[in-house]
């Protein structure tokens, strides 16, 4: 996991941001990449894959929100986050 890992502080817009849009989402793809590897050698975890699916679906969300209010910030975190789309 050391290869892919976020700086999460790239994404906050003051010092003592944890509630952004683009912090959050930056935490969630941390956290999807974690049980990503998790899930590959725990193959029958499915409660651990059905968080994974949960978290996939409010990061789509909260993408989404951020596309509507700022294309820009959008393509900055999908940019510097790597997420395809």
């Amino acid at each position: 996991m050391s290869e892919n890992t976020v700086n999460l502080n790239d994404y906050k817009q003051h010092e003592k941001d944890t509630g952004s849009a683009d912090y959050q989402i930056a935490l969630m793809t941390q956290r999807i990449a974690h049980l990503t590897q998790h899930l590959g050698t725990h193959v029958k975890d499915n409660s651990s894959r059905r968080g994974l699916l949960k978290l996939v679906a409010q990061r789509r969300k909260l993408l989404n929100y951020v596309k509507d209010h700022s294309e820009e910030r959008y393509q900055k975190i999908i940019t510097g986050l790597g997420l395809r789309r």
